[in-house]
């Protein structure tokens, strides 16, 4: 892999590859392919015009690039390079760890079928990803109609009652759990499953018709019904779906819109002339691509993490790269991929479906994307003029304490800019010991609150919170002034702890504000507000104002408050919860020197447990597989130290 400065870019390889753009801090803001890294590189540069080319061009700090064979190896690195990077220039599927998918447990005796969102067991069959959850759910309920798959968790069916649940005695299950059913007639039903995720609609069918047919000759009327509701579940969750394509055929049609920094990738997927399904997708254009760049880059991206690849995919006109994309989908699904641009007929008529609710999908957005805008602005606009604010609070800083009868006390700080979380500045603090003198002043000035003690988070304050509220509004401070000595391209600088807030809230009552108005001091004397929001009847205490402001429920600026403090308090007791859930794990071998968890794990399965290990002589702990003789010395002797 060369690197270059931006400066010296003719001098990159005139072969094909990918290439990363880089700004001053290291961090990779751009990645590309080209058949010519040297030529693609250079246009960049010479067309400094476009949107990309006025934003992303001055940031550029050094280059570097990776040749390799082939473009469609290129297509493929490349994607994997904008996963593990994220670049802000490049075209990202919004939110792609969070999309919906179905599962089987194929390693499991009586596989299950089931909703995730994750996909990263290897012994197991995922289908997706979709777009929609409710439309999955609804999915999973008419497939367990027809194929009857259990719905307990884990790996092994049943209950520990030993008697069929619910699911049985309503044709939902056949009971695998107590016999009812063998391995081999459930896993039919799992193959049916399969066989209808993978649109294979006509064989379920004439499957079931089949069997429908058989059990009326056999004179099994009871089981013939039974077969009969089942084809009729299938018939009428396909016949909603069905459409008129003469030569039927399995294919996907693709088609983008774009406006303003945004796309939208609509997928109308046909299985056995079926249209089995519509996925939406949201992308993120921020260089403002062209549609054809969109669509190549949707492709990657959508089937690096689709489970099933149609052998055709029909495309708009002036989609980048049809052959390299071809190959490059041939080579993951292991047989021959067409990538088609139609002219006329089904196809064409499918694809133009697409573009429309493309354009629809983008167009509907734009409006919610607007409607929230004005929420936000309006809940701004009169938050500013309920607190009496000289400007509009554009950035706000909100605090909360958690902790557990006064034990792994942490501290949360979320930011909301423009009335939204930026989760990028929300930071963690882990409160460090607090003094007898803070205790007292604490103590007494809850009493001059006239709060009650407690040892709980959530309004019932234990006896260091004020203590604790100051000491991490002062390390805020402390941070503020410290990175006003720093330059934004030093290793210590921090963009959040940087920022100057238009207000800080702190939940709690009185005693709370005051401690936070001693630690601020310094935003203070810089024009930055402090209130605190207490629980209950959700007062705001204001500085200077002996009466708390109790503001209407139903009003946008408390409840944007509101939304501050329940994302603090959230945010606060996941860290409490880790934090505890360690210390709660914690044994004395984890402090031991030379034993990490392999040999944590060794001692415990010789021994059978932390106490057996702390009776070891040193013969027995030389005795352990990957313990020498010398490490065993080691820990006998640190044990029998510190007086264990």
């Amino acid at each position: 892999m060369s690197i270059v400065s931006a400066n010296r870019h003719r001098d990159l390889p005139d072969e094909p590859g990918v290439y990363l753009f880089h700004d001053e801090r290291g961090k990779v803001i751009y990645v590309g392919k080209a058949i010519s890294i040297k030529k693609r590189v250079a246009s960049h540069f010479s067309n400094p015009s476009t949107r990309a080319g006025r934003d992303l061009l001055p940031m550029i700090d050094r280059i570097e690039a990776l040749v390799l064979q082939t473009e469609s190896e290129a297509l493929i690195v490349e994607q994997n390079f904008i996963k593990q990077y994220q670049p802000r220039f490049n075209i990202r599927l919004r939110d792609d760890k969070s999309y919906p998918y179905i599962a089987i447990s194929l390693d499991e005796d009586f596989p299950r079928v089931y909703f995730t969102r994750e996909r990263h067991r290897r012994d197991r069959a995922y289908f997706g990803p979709f777009s929609s959850a409710k439309r999955v759910r609804s999915t999973l309920e008419v497939l367990g109609k027809v194929f009857l798959f259990r719905t307990c968790d884990g790996p092994q069916p049943g209950r520990r009652s030993g008697s069929p649940c619910l699911d049985y005695y309503i044709k939902r299950c056949e009971a695998p759990c107590v016999g009812y059913v063998s391995k081999q007639d459930y896993r039919a039903g799992i193959d049916g499953v399969i066989a209808f995720l993978s649109g294979r609609y006509k064989e379920i069918e004439q499957r079931l018709e089949f069997e429908m047919n058989q059990a009326a000759a056999e004179q099994r009327y009871e089981d013939a019904a039974r077969e009969r509701n089942r084809l009729q579940a299938v018939r009428r969750l396909l016949e909603r779906q069905r459409v008129s394509v003469e030569q039927g055929g399995t294919f996907d049609a693709i088609a983008v819109a774009l406006a303003d920094g945004e796309a939208n990738a609509q997928v109308l997927q046909v299985r056995d002339g079926v249209l089995s399904d519509r996925q939406s997708f949201y992308l993120d254009n921020a260089a403002e691509a062209d549609p054809g760049d969109v669509t190549e880059a949707f492709i990657i991206q959508y089937y690096a993490s689709a489970m099933m690849i149609p052998p055709l995919v029909v495309v708009e006109p002036g989609t980048a790269n049809i052959g390299p994309l071809a190959q490059a989908l041939a080579e993951r699904r292991g047989s021959r991929v067409e990538v088609r641009e139609p002219e006329r007929g089904d196809k064409r008529r499918i694809l133009e479906l697409a573009q429309r609710n493309s354009r629809l999908a983008l167009d509907q957005e734009k409006l919610r994307s607007e409607r929230r805008r004005q929420q936000r602005t309006e809940a701004l606009d009169r938050l500013q003029q309920a607190l009496g604010l000289d400007t509009l609070p554009l950035r706000i800083e909100c605090y909360d304490i958690s902790t557990l009868m006064g034990t792994n006390t942490v501290a949360s700080m979320v930011v909301f800019e423009g009335a939204a979380p930026k989760k990028s500045d929300y930071r963690r603090f882990r409160v460090r010991t607090v003094g007898d003198a803070a205790v007292a002043t604490a103590a007494s000035e809850r009493a001059a609150a006239g709060e009650t003690n407690g040892g709980a988070h959530n309004g019932d304050y234990g006896p260091d919170d004020f203590a604790s509220m100051e000491e991490i509004l002062g390390r805020r401070m402390a941070q503020f002034e410290k990175q006003e000595d720093l330059s934004p391209h030093d290793k210590e600088y921090d963009p959040s702890f940087a920022a100057l807030p238009n207000l800080i809230v702190i939940d709690g009552g009185k005693g709370q504000l005051a401690a936070g108005l001693r630690a601020l001091q310094g935003f203070i004397d810089r024009g930055v507000r402090v209130i605190s929001l207490a629980k209950r009847i959700e007062e705001v205490f204001m500085p200077g104002r002996a009466e708390p402001l109790v503001l209407p429920h139903d009003t946008p600026e408390l409840q944007l408050l509101q939304r501050l403090r329940d994302e603090a308090h959230r945010f606060a007791i996941t860290h409490h919860r880790q934090r505890r859930d360690r210390a709660m794990t914690t044994s004395i071998l984890d402090g031991l020197p030379g034993v990490g968890q392999a040999r944590k794990r060794a001692l415990l399965t010789h021994f059978g447990s932390p106490d057996a290990v702390l009776e070891a002589s040193r013969e027995e702990l030389e005795a352990v597989p990957g313990i020498s003789g010398k490490l065993a010395r080691e820990l006998h002797r640190e044990l029998h130290k510190t007086g264990v």
